[in-house]
């Protein structure tokens, strides 16, 4: 669990195969991603172990299934708006995945014999969403002083959610599982997922907690970001 200065909470729901993280504040509650279906039971029973808690928005990082598998559910369960980028609402209605972009030499070969069947197999519930995002949304209109800032290259519709200046859940923009690396395996526009770094890093924010792997410092995104921006191609 993470704490700011002004009293916001945000737990680390699920582990694993995907992150799923909930930020709270005098029982107000934001969710961030959803997980695999097969985390449905671990995730509602996690989130129930909070008395008197009220979800007051569901925020999905992108639309890709194994961070929107479980919106739906948790749309009909906690009467939960669901907030997602305007480039991927339409993906989140359909149930489908966004284009899947290896971002270096290996996965960009998987990919790109590999996408149609990703994008058939992975298919989930679709959701209907109550808010579209575009470049920032404040959520004081919860109560809550977080807000949604556009960080795309992951996907074209990919966000993060910002919480007390501090801490920034910021889904697939980086990942954290490789040690002193941030470049996921997979980005549809790697020179635009670098540039995201950089307007993450204007945030101010100090913790920076990815959708897969552990959390990683700023001066680890600073200097990833000066090495990654200096490059000519931002491939592997």
């Amino acid at each position: 669990m993470w704490l700011t200065k002004n009293g916001y909470e945000i737990h680390h729901l699920l582990k694993g195969r995907s992150n799923s993280f909930l930020v709270v504040k005098n029982n107000k509650a934001i969710l961030a991603d959803t997980g695999r279906s097969s985390k449905r039971k671990t995730l509602t029973q996690r989130i129930d172990q909070f008395e008197n808690l009220t979800i007051v928005a569901l925020v999905l990082t992108h639309a890709h299934f194994d961070h929107a598998e479980n919106a739906a559910y948790v749309k009909e369960r906690y009467h939960v708006p669901i907030f997602i980028h305007k480039d991927e609402a339409g993906y989140l209605k359909k149930g489908e995945n966004p284009p899947v972009r290896g971002s270096f030499f290996l996965t960009k070969f998987l990919t790109s014999f590999w996408e149609t069947k990703i994008k058939d197999r992975f298919r989930y519930e679709p959701a209907d969403y109550d808010f579209v995002v575009d470049d920032r949304f404040d959520l004081d209109i919860l109560g809550l002083n977080c807000y949604l800032l556009h960080t795309p290259g992951h996907s074209q519709g990919s966000m993060s959610l910002i919480v007390d200046d501090e801490v920034a859940i910021v889904g697939d923009a980086m990942f954290g599982v490789i040690k002193k690396l941030i470049y996921p395996p997979f980005a549809e526009d790697p020179g635009q997922m670098v540039k995201s770094w950089g307007k993450l890093l204007n945030t101010g924010c100090n913790i920076f907690l990815p959708g897969h792997g552990t959390q990683n410092r700023r001066e680890l995104i600073e200097s990833q970001y000066k090495k990654f921006k200096s490059k000519s191609s931002h491939v592997f």
